[in-house]
């Protein structure tokens, strides 16, 4: 029977190998490199024992690599790595005041990429009127804190204006 252990193995890690292709998740490859290496265990004559040490030992090994080589290579995190997308890539964006402040609060409409979110001027800023050009100085839930164009340095507003349209 040893002499065909070298076989199942192989069978069983071609099975999870490509079983692999139909799951979500990132772990069958690993258990069957780990068979195969079983299966080179019983080709070079260790027995049972050594072969399902070396299965998972493997296998354990690989599934713990991978975790730390993905997060390492493959996660971005952190600021300033990676693009930003979506409400991450609002601050700093230039937009249009398309309804003026209201309120108590000086609640306003600024369209910014084709969006119109609800906005507030930020700290220190006169009420937003209809027209004007505004930056996005951060988000806050769903609202947007702006401040005018204008108010900023004539360095930073010729910046702005020349490649980030609403």
């Amino acid at each position: 029977m040893n002499d065909l252990a070298w076989i199942l193995w192989t069978v069983l890690g071609l099975i999870l190998i490509i079983a692999e292709i139909f799951t979500p998740g990132f772990v069958l490859l690993w258990f069957g490199i780990g068979a195969l290496a079983a299966a080179f265990t019983s080709i070079i004559g260790f027995g049972y024992v050594a072969q399902f040490i070396t299965f998972l030992l493997v296998s354990a090994a690989l599934t713990a690599a991978s975790r730390t080589i993905f997060a390492r290579y493959f996660v971005r995190e952190g600021e300033g790595s990676g693009i930003k997308t979506g409400v991450d890539a609002l601050p700093g964006k230039v937009g249009t005041v398309v309804a003026a402040s209201h309120g108590a609060l000086n609640e306003g409409a600024v369209k910014v990429y084709g969006s119109v979110w609800t906005a507030y001027p930020a700290e220190g800023e006169a009420p937003l009127q209809a027209g004007e050009r505004v930056i996005v100085e951060r988000v806050q839930g769903a609202s947007i804190y702006v401040r005018r164009l204008d108010a900023l340095p004539e360095w930073r507003r010729a910046e702005l204006t020349e490649g980030k349209r609403d």
